[in-house]
């Protein structure tokens, strides 16, 4: 079963790191299946409010390489470029 990761950034900073972590960022997914859904892109908020600067959606074949992934050295070292950087909201689903 499908796995989801949705993550709400909030940032406005146009820092080197954060430039650099979007450039780095993309690669970790590959060795777990992991695939982009959506990556910022207009939102239109329909009810209640949003509080992010963008939106990520990543699909993984299932829970256990999400959370592998989330894990790996990889994305620990992508991550800690963004430390100080960005807020986010970090929700690791299973789809149906």
């Amino acid at each position: 079963m499908s796995a989801y990761v949705l993550v709400n950034v909030r940032t406005s900073d146009g820092s080197d790191e954060m430039a650099e972590y979007s450039r780095t960022f993309p690669a970790t997914l590959e060795p777990y299946g992991g695939r982009f859904v959506v990556r910022g892109g207009d939102i239109d908020v329909r009810e209640g409010s949003w509080d992010g600067t963008w939106l990520v959606v990543l699909e993984f074949p299932s829970l256990g390489r999400a959370r592998q992934w989330y894990e790996s050295d990889a994305y620990r070292e992508a991550a800690a470029l963004r430390t100080g950087h960005a807020d986010l909201d970090f929700l690791v689903v299973d789809g149906l």
